[in-house]
């Protein structure tokens, strides 16, 4: 039997994996969660230890799948989306020290771990839109990462028009150009004059107003708010623990994360049979997550710009999946709570701070401490990391729970992607882009700058599809 989905405001109808994939945004404004989870025990975890990482990534998602897409064709979609990982393990891992280790998730063709999920995204929606006979249009927005995923995921699909939205000025300049020299018909980026949450907001607010795209063609989304991308994101929590021999004993992750959704799909793998003692939240000093966990209010303040562009963002667009747990499940419950947010923070009760804290905990780091983190880890092992990975094992050993732990912190990008943050450790080491990327910066760029106005960027979206 299928795994249904229902929203988080519990307003909009149940849909099946198929009609969630395509639906994105909720009608209601919630975000798509399962109505139930698959579960493994220690016998089939052992079962799964010497799978590859396309026959675990089947066992994990097709129960969310089900029948929407035969087994057959899901096994190939699978092979055919970690074929194109660098690394032979697809997410091998790298020993810091004794009970310290760093999972790549960098391996992929941009360069970050939303490939793992991107890459699988573009080519389930290609086999599903090609058997309906449908043409649609995928809207996101980026801080730098999700964008050229989203591209290098969607950039042969015949039946997919993307718009990728990016605050102008405001990411590197190699995660720019890994998006703005992919040159196809299908391909538009957008420079919003403004920041990471004014982009979110415009793909949010698109996905419930009143239709804007010619021939009433759908609008779909590549953001995390999509749920394959959760669903996909478990995989790498199995495979690292399971690469580590931790069947019957608990390992810690230290995940980066501002819009949690990667942290999300760490705390399903723990629900699904997943050994997981602590889910740790490493941030910037845009914390609104950190503010959740020790302060127990959820609230916006100003975005600060940082040496850690991915994880500047004010509002944490998943971590509505996981308030709607701390609900009850309970969407009347949750959609009051997110309307106090709105309006001037939100409170958590006691007993759902408890809860939370009973799984995560978290540690914030400043551009300086980054920069100290970056430098201890070359020191030390030899090993470069990015500035995300680095807030990632600095906070891996402040909130290390104890000896019989191991603790896998999520190396998100590769540090090429992050030259000024590297330079700015004082290391003297410069990191260098792989070969397929060696003249990214000899590639012609194409976008275009609009203003921080939905309504521009809707024209714009309108008037550049192609047509049908």
């Amino acid at each position: 039997m299928s795994i249904r989905y229902v929203s988080t405001r519990g307003k909009a109808a149940e849909l099946s994996f198929e009609d969630v994939l395509l639906a994105g945004l909720a009608a209601d404004g919630g975000l798509y969660v399962p109505t139930s989870l698959p579960t493994f025990s220690q016998s089939q975890l052992a079962a799964m230890q010497d799978m590859t990482y396309p026959e675990l990534a089947y066992e994990i998602i097709a129960p969310f799948v089900g029948d929407c897409i035969a087994e057959s064709d899901l096994r190939a979609i699978l092979n055919d989306t970690y074929a194109e990982f660098r690394h032979p393990a697809v997410a091998p891992l790298v020993q810091l020290e004794h009970n310290q280790w760093v999972l790549e998730l960098f391996q992929g063709p941009t360069l970050a771990f939303k490939d793992f999920a991107l890459q699988l995204l573009g080519r389930l929606l290609d086999h599903i839109l090609a058997r309906r006979g449908e043409k649609v249009v995928i809207m996101g927005a980026t801080s730098g990462d999700t964008g050229s995923a989203a591209i290098e995921g969607c950039k042969r699909c015949d039946n997919i028009d993307i718009f990728i939205l990016h605050p102008h000025q405001r990411v590197s300049e190699v995660q720019r150009r890994q998006m703005t020299t992919v040159m196809a018909p299908n391909i538009h980026n957008i420079a919003v004059q403004g920041n990471f949450d004014d982009c979110q907001a415009m793909v949010k607010s698109s996905f419930v107003a009143a239709p804007f795209l010619p021939d009433g063609r759908r609008l779909v989304a590549v953001n995390s708010i999509n749920w394959a991308r959760i669903m996909a994101q478990i995989v790498y929590y199995f495979y690292s623990a399971l690469a580590l021999g931790r069947i019957d004993k608990p390992t810690s992750f230290s995940v980066p994360t501002g819009n949690f959704g990667d942290i999300f799909a760490g705390y399903l793998a723990k629900k699904m049979g997943l050994p997981i003692d602590k889910l740790i939240i490493a941030t910037n000093r845009n914390d609104v997550l950190h503010r959740v966990l020790t302060e127990g209010v959820y609230s916006r303040l100003t975005l600060e710009p940082s040496l850690s562009p991915s994880m500047d963002i004010t509002i944490s667009s998943n971590f509505e999946r996981l308030l709607f747990d701390l609900a009850g499940r309970e969407g009347s419950l949750l959609s009051e709570w997110m309307k106090t947010f709105a309006e001037r923070g939100l409170a958590l009760p006691d007993a759902a701070l408890s809860d939370a804290r009973l799984v995560f905990a978290s540690h914030r780091c400043s551009d300086s401490e980054t920069c100290d983190e970056i430098a201890h880890i070359w020191s030390r092992n030899g090993y470069l990391v990015d500035p995300h990975t680095a807030i990632g094992t600095k906070a891996a050993r402040a909130c290390e729970t104890g000896s019989g732990t191991a603790t896998v912190t999520l190396a998100t990008a590769h540090p090429a992607k992050f030259p000024a943050a590297i330079e700015a450790s004082g290391i003297g080491v410069e990191a260098q882009l792989p070969s397929h990327l060696a003249d990214l910066f000899e590639r012609p760029e194409a976008f275009d700058v609009l203003p921080n106005n939905l309504s521009d960027v809707q024209t714009y979206m309108a008037t550049h599809c192609r047509a049908l």
